[in-house]
């Protein structure tokens, strides 16, 4: 019972934002930027605004002439654009908890949390290529689903 109220706020808190649509295990889910999908998921997947507290994601814009060893620089309109967009759907509260180590969302203790049981050798896989690559193992990553009972983690 007190699930499927949950999910019925949050579906109530979504229609009535625009921003958030709810799962249907009522979890919010931030439309993707279109700024955000052209520029930043072409080259990775575009990861979710509320993996990372808005402090990770404006010190990641700010430094986007060396975004994880990439010069990943943006016209300053798009970036101001990214950046704000960013920093208003950041995760928060318990969830996201602190910023994570080098504000990488691999480091950050939900993160590590959740995937605690998976050995090291699985991230070594051709196939996954490492921990950041969220869509091996999660086929609708892209679309912010990162829900358990999906996963598929490839040999």
């Amino acid at each position: 019972m007190k699930q499927h109220l949950h999910a019925l706020v949050a579906m109530a808190l979504a229609a009535g934002s625009g921003w958030a649509q709810a799962d249907e295990r009522g979890h919010l889910r931030t439309p993707m930027s279109p700024d955000y999908s052209n520029e930043c998921a072409s080259c990775h997947v575009a990861y979710a605004p509320g993996l990372l507290p808005a402090p990770s994601w404006q010190r990641l814009m700010d430094s986007l002439s060396n975004h994880f060893g990439t010069d990943a620089s943006l016209e300053p309109a798009t970036q101001a654009s990214l950046t704000a967009w960013l920093t208003a759907n950041a995760g928060s509260g318990r969830r996201t908890g602190a910023a994570p180590p080098q504000d990488r969302i691999t480091r950050s203790a939900w993160f590590e949390r959740e995937h605690r049981r998976i050995a090291a050798s699985v991230w070594q896989r051709p196939s996954i290529k490492g921990a950041s690559n969220c869509s091996a193992c999660h086929r609708d990553a892209a679309a912010g689903d990162f829900e358990d009972d999906r996963v598929v983690i490839p040999r």
